[in-house]
């Protein structure tokens, strides 16, 4: 029984690395019927994650909060208090997605305790970055930065090249909330630099993102537009949730370009209309 569900927890996790999210789930609610049958908590524990975390990044965050609070009373019978740290991170992320900016500080406050008990720096970097983004979002921007700096030093300690180069572009997203267009730039060029280094697409575009609003902020629009087709080819060839918005904003752009090349006094920087 456990092998069979060690199995179709591998499978399920090839899928899930693929984007294939369907068969991932067919995947993990097979395995949980062995894991119910078996008895194995700590087999469970891994189902049910996984579970949880595939509902999680599909939207559906009730069942992704019943699955991950399961998982949560299996690693208290367990004492498994780092996995128990983890488990409180992802509920603190179901609650940041849906915007509930204090039940997420509340759960990652909690996870942090626990992080510095367990010494799990790996996951206390992430975490770092989960309060970075809650501080941004209810307009601390200072304390932001700072949790950002600090998760920026505890990624660069454990070897983190996909977490350096976010905590550099979230960096560049509260200086671009603060209309510090030069320090948010070249924070993006150091996270751009990073990802491209580690031919990290995703990454890559997730700067490029940041630059075109930059950019598009200053008046600079031919710029942004450049910046947003890269965006827009990558959002196509990965199918992201966003490739509709950034089409039609690329279009925006393009037509302001257009007007500005007849009326050469509307290609001048400053704020947007």
């Amino acid at each position: 029984m456990h092998t069979s569900s060690e199995e179709l927890n591998r499978r399920g996790n090839e899928y899930f690395a693929a984007g294939r999210y369907t068969e991932a789930y067919t995947c993990y609610m097979k395995a949980l019927e062995f894991d119910r049958f078996s008895g194995d908590r700590r087999s469970l524990v891994a189902t049910l994650g996984n579970l949880g975390n595939i509902c999680a990044v599909s939207g559906r965050r009730d069942p992704a909060q019943a699955y991950y609070l399961e998982v949560l009373e299996l690693q208290k019978i367990l004492g498994d208090e780092r996995g128990i740290g983890t488990t409180l991170a992802n509920l603190g992320n179901l609650r940041a997605d849906a915007g509930e900016w204090d039940r997420a500080r509340a759960y990652y406050l909690e996870a942090l305790d626990i992080m510095n008990r367990t010494k799990d720096a790996a996951a206390k970097a992430i975490l770092l970055s989960d309060l970075g983004l809650v501080a941004r979002e209810t307009g601390d921007l200072a304390g932001a930065l700072d949790y950002y700096e600090q998760s920026l030093v505890l990624m660069q300690r454990v070897g983190n090249p996909g977490g350096i180069a976010d905590a550099w572009r979230m960096k560049g997203r509260t200086y671009l909330a603060q209309k510090r267009y030069e320090e948010a730039l070249a924070c993006c060029q150091t996270s751009l630099a990073m990802a491209e280094r580690h031919r990290d697409e995703l990454r890559a575009g997730g700067a490029r993102y940041v630059m075109a609003q930059c950019h598009e902020e200053q008046g600079h629009l031919q710029e942004a537009a450049e910046l947003l087709e890269r965006v827009v080819a990558m959002d196509r060839k990965y199918r992201l949730p966003k490739l509709e918005e950034n089409t039609i904003r690329l279009q925006v752009l393009r037509q302001r370009l257009t007007r500005a090349s007849v009326d050469p006094r509307k290609s001048g920087t400053g704020s947007l209309a």
